[in-house]
Formats: structure tokens, sequence, C-alpha cells
């Protein structure tokens, strides 16, 4: 195991810089998430700390060992590819072990080694087989024992479940976390699925446009997001926005047009134009409050999830419970006070009052 510092590092293709300066702090054991969405730079930053692609600026080191020049195979970093990357001419046991084969290990070793990771991800029945008589999910758990038998102090995963349907997608993120907390093996891994991220990681670094926005515990960040982006990155239905006209100082309302307007709670003293957020689960059917319209109508069993229109404006909203209302109908919402965000319309930082 072993902590990985990530220090101002930048990566640029030509005159195109992809990645501005990036810093990361990562704990010995510690499983970190990167989230963002496509071409933010993640996948980027992951290949530089396996050494598949240089560094242009900047310092990463593992446990104040410097690696932006050293090979990958001379940084004891194991990484599991989206793609799976498994040799189809090689059986289990020999895609597991070929990393050993390459430094010529003994027989004993070999077998030690490759029934070890077996056990661990339940593949003994299957060293035998090839990858094409295999699951989706039965090579990923081989691209994974192929890392495990290298028993390296850092393991990098680069999307390893996008390639799965959304059942086995559930079960592997399952497996994924139980195997962390058997080895405790320091874990850097990189999705734009804020759920993997969320039920995963002990941090969460979210990223745009090659600059981190905000990292943080997945609760903290969901709680208190330091601006709309990484508001509504993470949540699943995400956060809901309403662009608001102004608040008015002495009723302290947030007015959404003419007619429409609703408590701002603290948001007493600022002025003008408001982006308002709040998340679906917090919003309340009510007989008292803004009129909507519903738009769409889910029923997920215990659950209702629900689409409505509030002066031209879309919300989406989670009920712990049954209700039964049908498309067109119209209907009454809270907006609690005490659940409110705040963003500035112009550049989406956190409004705090």
């Amino acid at each position: 195991m072993a902590s990985i510092t990530i220090d101002k590092v930048r990566k640029s293709y030509g005159a195109h810089e992809v990645l501005h300066g990036v810093s990361i702090d990562i704990r010995d054991g510690e499983f970190v998430t990167l989230v963002g969405p496509s071409g933010c730079g993640k996948s980027t930053l992951l290949r530089m700390i396996a050494g598949l692609e240089p560094i242009t600026g900047g310092k990463l080191s593992s446990d104040g060992k410097v690696l932006n020049d050293l090979a990958p195979k001379e940084r004891d970093i194991a990484m599991v590819f989206q793609n799976y990357a498994l040799y189809p001419h090689m059986t289990v046991a020999q895609n597991m072990g070929f990393s050993l084969r390459l430094r010529r290990a003994g027989k004993a070793e070999f077998d030690e080694k490759v029934n070890r990771a077996a056990d661990i991800l339940g593949l003994n029945d299957l060293l035998e087989r090839y990858p094409g008589q295999l699951s989706g999910g039965q090579r990923q758990r081989v691209a994974m024992g192929r890392a495990i038998v290298r028993d390296p102090s850092v393991f990098l995963f680069d999307e390893p479940l996008s390639n799965l349907d959304a059942k086995l997608r559930v079960q592997m993120r399952i497996e994924i976390k139980a195997l962390h907390e058997r080895l405790k093996t320091t874990t850097i891994y990189v999705t734009h699925d804020q759920v993997e991220a969320m039920t995963m990681a002990d941090k969460i670094v979210v990223m745009r446009d090659g600059v981190i926005e905000q990292m943080g515990s997945p609760l903290d960040l969901y709680d208190d997001p330091d601006n709309r982006f990484v508001a509504g990155f993470l949540g699943s239905p995400s956060m809901n926005f309403i662009e608001a006209r102004a608040v008015d100082p002495v009723t302290g309302r947030i007015a959404i047009d003419d007619q429409l307007s609703f408590p701002a709670g603290r948001l007493r003293t600022h002025a003008g134009p408001v982006t308002v957020g709040i998340r679906p689960e917090q919003v309340r059917v009510d007989t008292d409050g803004l009129p909507a319209q519903v738009e769409a109508v889910e029923p997920m069993g215990a659950d209702t999830h629900l689409v409505v229109s509030v002066a031209g404006q879309s919300l989406a909203i989670v009920l712990h419970e049954r209700l039964r209302v049908r498309i067109g109908e119209k209907i009454q919402i809270n907006l609690p006070e005490d659940q409110l965000y705040f963003f500035e319309p112009e550049n989406g930082a956190r409004i705090r009052p």
C-alpha cells in the first residue's frame, strides 16, 4: 500500500492543455473516485499515474518517491481497464498470471498467487476457460485478478463497469468495494457515473474541463456543494434548479414571476437574480404552495417519481409514497426553506447566506 501525491500536475497535447495544475493528496489505503463528464481529464490523469501518459508539468509521487520519469513496470501500480484487455488465446489462469510469467516466476509461486486471487474473486471453477467462454462480469473479475496477482501498492480502475448491464454493475460495485475492504490497497477509480462514485468512494474528486471543482467525502459533497455544477452532478435524480428573478428584502420571498413567489429562508439580503436549488426528495406535494402541472409520472413501487412544471420550469420530485396523479393534473408543491441552495446565475458559485 502507498499514499499518492498529485502536485500541480498538468497535461498538454501540443498547444491544447487538458489538465490545468491538478493537486490531490490520496492517503494510504484510501478509495478515491475521480468523477466528471466525458472529456474532463479524469482518465488522462489516471493514465499519467500509471505511467502510460507522460506528465507535462508538476510532480507525481508515491510515499515521497517521485514517479514522473519512472516506467510503468517500476511504479508498483496495477491498472484494470474498461475493455478488460484479456488475451483471447490464454486461459483464465494464464491471463491472471501473465505478469508472473514475464518475470519468470516459478510454478509454485504462479499457482499460489493465481489460486489466491481466484479464491478472492470466486474464479476457481473458471481457471481453465478462455475469455470467449466467459460473461462480461466474469471477464471483469479476471481483469481484477490479474491486478491482484501483482500484489501492487496501488490499484487503478478506468471505468471498469461501463460495459456491463445495470444489474451486473450493482453486483460488481459491491464486489469491488468488498475487495478494497479486504485488501486495504490504495485505490483510484475513474467513472462518469455519480452513483458509482457515491456508493464506493471514501473521497470523491469532481472534475470538469481539466480542473477540480471540489473534493471531499460523498455526503459532504452531496450536502454542501461549492457550486451549481457539483450540486447538479451528484444525486439521482439530480438537483432541481429554479431561475428566480429577485429577492424581496421586505417580505423575504423569492419571485419566480410576477405572480409566483416562495420564502427565501436565510437569503434575505441578496438583491437581484438568483438560481435556487432543491433536491427532488425534499420537494413536498402540499395543499398550500406553488401551483404546478404534472408532466410525467413514474411509479417505482414504494416511491413515486414526478416531473412537474412551475411557471414554465421543470422540477423533478421523489415521493416516498404511492401517489395517484395523472399527467396534466394540477397540484401544489412546497419548497422547504431549510432545504434550499442558492447559486449565482452567471458563474454558478454557491451563495452562502
